[in-house]
């Protein structure tokens, strides 16, 4: 059996799907695993929106809707897709 999983999709539409350590955000494990656009500028103190990412409407109840100010530091209208990676983690 293994543990977490998440499956990304980069901007030129690569797949990939990679084991996740429990309690992992989804910008910690991008990044150890070299998945390109995620930036990551403020190291996952949620400060700066570089690790954003689109959440699939099936996990979008799991990983919950951001907060009215993570909304405005992602600048937009009403995306509900899409979060800071640093504040998603795997269970």
């Amino acid at each position: 059996m293994h543990g977490p999983r998440f499956t990304l999709s980069t901007t030129s539409g690569e797949t990939r799907t990679i084991d996740v350590e429990n309690g992992a955000t989804v910008m910690e494990a991008a990044i150890r695993n070299a998945i390109p656009g995620i930036e990551a500028e403020c190291g996952g103190a949620c400060a700066c929106a570089t690790c954003h990412v689109y959440v699939d409407e099936a996990w979008r109840e799991k990983v919950g809707a951001p907060s009215p100010m993570e909304e405005d530091m992602l600048d937009f209208g009403f995306d509900v897709r899409r979060i800071r990676g640093c504040r998603a983690r795997s269970r």
